[in-house]
């Protein structure tokens, strides 16, 4: 194509008269309000840092239970397998059905080689299954999406710095899933410690090449750019949660009471929860979908799709025997040939 054309094609024409297909947004928007949205967010760290209090921090319901222990007498409760829990929620007219899945503490037993293996099993399985779906000669018009869009990865509050198999998990995770990291119960850590805790995590992830969510890309618009980049200087978020309400200054606000004083949940001088609650719901959660099915699945779709061209290529046949040449057969007559 030469030049001119390429100008011709890229040239705004001027409308005559107001044709009304600015409308398409409105469109769009009726369609999907209709439909629903579908968000898919997995919790993953060791037991006991606050996974489901945080989840229903986030969404302001009660969406799993706590495992923790309400009583001395009680036996330990702890997540032992993988478990998805589904919810539907309305705000505003919009229907968003949330699907959580907990998973079983990480690191808890002597012995912990490998039990990262179940998590991305079970990612990839939801990748599977989706496949499965698109694939099938009468496919649905929905397909039922049980992708995970979002990971939730909780690190200890040590002070210190990742423990070897939150570095191992975190690479692992990395090439299947969006991982966002929090330092979890990040008001058993001073100021002073928390900045320095986050900036070791940080220096550690860059050192083993771990690419987190929200990637860097070129086509985002400047606006975009400094927003990723100001949530990049955030990670990991440290963060409380609590579902419980206690008085400040005569209102009540969602938080944890000490004998220091209380520890206001949505206070940004307190923890970073606001942060991370606006970053997974009112600015990236769409993105967070798009990038899973845009790049996580469409890797493992690819990957998938190649394996099964390649088992579906026949082999190739074996050569057949090159007739015998005068000179291997010199002196052999053929009444010699039958006899053997």
């Amino acid at each position: 194509m030469t030049n001119s054309e390429n100008t011709a094609e890229n040239k705004q024409t001027i409308l005559n008269a107001y044709v009304g297909f600015d409308t398409i947004t409105q469109q769009i928007e009726k369609k999907s309000l209709k439909r629903g949205f579908q968000f898919n967010v997995m919790v993953v760290g060791q037991t006991g840092l606050g996974k489901s209090t945080l989840v229903n921090t986030i969404f302001a319901s009660h969406l799993i239970e706590s495992k923790g222990r309400l009583n001395a007498d009680e036996p330990p409760r702890q997540t032992t397998e993988i478990e998805a829990v589904s919810h539907l929620i309305e705000e505003n007219g919009v229907r968003l059905r949330l699907n959580i899945v907990d998973t079983p503490g990480y690191g808890d037993q002597v012995n912990n080689e490998n039990c990262w293996e179940p998590i991305i099993k079970y990612i990839k399985d939801q990748h599977s299954a989706y496949l499965r779906k698109e694939l099938t000669a009468q496919r649905e018009r929905y397909i039922q999406d049980s992708r995970i869009h979002c990971c939730l990865f909780f690190i200890t509050p040590s002070g210190h710095s990742l423990k070897p198999i939150d570095i191992v998990v975190l690479k692992k995770l990395s090439e299947v899933v969006n991982i966002v990291p929090v330092i979890a119960k990040s008001d058993s850590l001073t100021l002073e410690e928390r900045e320095a805790f986050r900036q070791r995590i940080k220096a550690e992830l860059a050192f083993h090449n771990i690419n987190l969510y929200p990637y860097e890309s070129h086509e985002d618009e400047e606006q975009e750019q400094a927003l990723n980049e100001s949530i990049r200087e955030l990670i990991p978020f440290a963060i409380v949660g609590s579902e419980r309400n206690v008085v400040i200054d005569g209102k009540a606000v969602r938080g944890r009471k000490t004998r220091w004083g209380v520890i206001n949940v949505e206070d940004e001088t307190h923890c970073e929860f606001v942060h991370l609650r606006n970053f997974l719901t009112r600015t990236h959660l769409q993105d967070l979908i798009e990038t899973t099915a845009h790049i996580h699945y469409e890797a493992f779709r690819t990957k998938q799709l190649l394996a099964i061209k390649g088992s579906a290529q026949p082999s190739s046949p074996t050569p057949m025997s090159s007739p015998a040449t005068p000179s291997t057969n010199a002196g052999v007559s053929p009444a010699a040939g039958s006899a053997r």
